[in-house]
Parts: C-alpha cells; sequence; structure tokens
C-alpha cells in the first residue's frame, strides 16, 4: 500500500509519496503520535537540518533530484529543489511539482523555515467565522489578507475559493 506524507511551509501543504523502507516506516510511526515540526535551512540545492530523532539507515549511493526526501547521517532530513548525489537514505518525492514551484514552496534561498510533517493534510486554519459583512477580500489559507491572489486555495467571504 502506498504510504502518504503531507508537509506543510507557511501554510501551504503538499503531498509526499514514501518509499517503502525500514526510515520512512519508523517516521511514519513516529507521526501518527504527532505532527513533527522541524526549522529547515537552505543549502544552494536543498533544505536541510535536525529531524529531532534517529532512523535507522539504509543509505546507498543517490543522484537526488527536485522533489527528493532524504535521510542524512540518519538524524538530517533533507528536501531538494535540486539535485545532488551523495550517500543517503530514502525517504520519499513530493508529489507533482515543478522545480520552480518546489523552489518557493521550499523558500529556496531562506534560512530558519519552519516545516511540519504529518500524515493528515492541514492547515493553520482552526476555525473560519464568518461576519454578517462579506469585503470580498481573499486570504490565504494561514489567515494572511492577500492583495493579489494567483493560483491556489484561498477563503473568500467565508468560504474556500479555487483560483
Amino acid at each position: 500500500m502506498e504510504q502518504k506524507m503531507y508537509i506543510t511551509i507557511g501554510g501551504e501543504t503538499h503531498s509526499v509519496t514514501l518509499v517503502d523502507n525500514a526510515a520512512a516506516r519508523e517516521l511514519v510511526a513516529a507521526l501518527e503520535n504527532a505532527p513533527i515540526t522541524v526549522t529547515l535551512n537552505d543549502n544552494d540545492f536543498e533544505i536541510w537540518g535536525a529531524l529531532g530523532r534517529s532512523l535507522t539507515t539504509s543509505n546507498e549511493q543517490v543522484n537526488a533530484q527536485p522533489g527528493d526526501i532524504v535521510l542524512y547521517n540518519g538524524s538530517n532530513i533533507c528536501i531538494f529543489y535540486d539535485s545532488n548525489s551523495w550517500s543517503y537514505t530514502r525517504l520519499g518525492k513530493i508529489d507533482g511539482m515543478t522545480e520552480n514551484e518546489l523552489r518557493t514552496f521550499l523558500k529556496a534561498g531562506e534560512s530558519n523555515i519552519r516545516v511540519t510533517l504529518s500524515l493528515s493534510y492541514t492547515t493553520d486554519i482552526k476555525r473560519v467565522n464568518a461576519s454578517s459583512r462579506e469585503d470580498g477580500a481573499y486570504y490565504s489559507l494561514n489567515g494572511q489578507k492577500v492583495t493579489n491572489p494567483s493560483k491556489g486555495i484561498y477563503i473568500k467571504n467565508g468560504k474556500k475559493v479555487l483560483l
């Protein structure tokens, strides 16, 4: 059975198809207890950082491509927006995103990127309170007003809309 995980950054969530190995199974077991939030930093081709736990490694020479998620040194997670070749343990791949979309989603070039891993699709919205006044403004899924919305899911007049 294909196992999915979800990555949320800045209120935007994307699915990941996990591989079937000991490290991915251990990660899923940890995520069954609660989502894991980590702070990652850019490394010119990936965002990476401490996962906060060690997982079983099955390192092999990997030619990582954009969207690949790997384990490095047993306790660091790396999420690629470009390519690199090294000895990693594969964890999975982000589903259906182009390299440019990955660069934007993963906040390429930035530091202290808050990343939440979970087994369910989540947003930062806890509750939507629709007021009697409908202002027609668009809001991101993390509740921030958006003046020029582009393609995506937004809140307008208390309802989710897809542009």
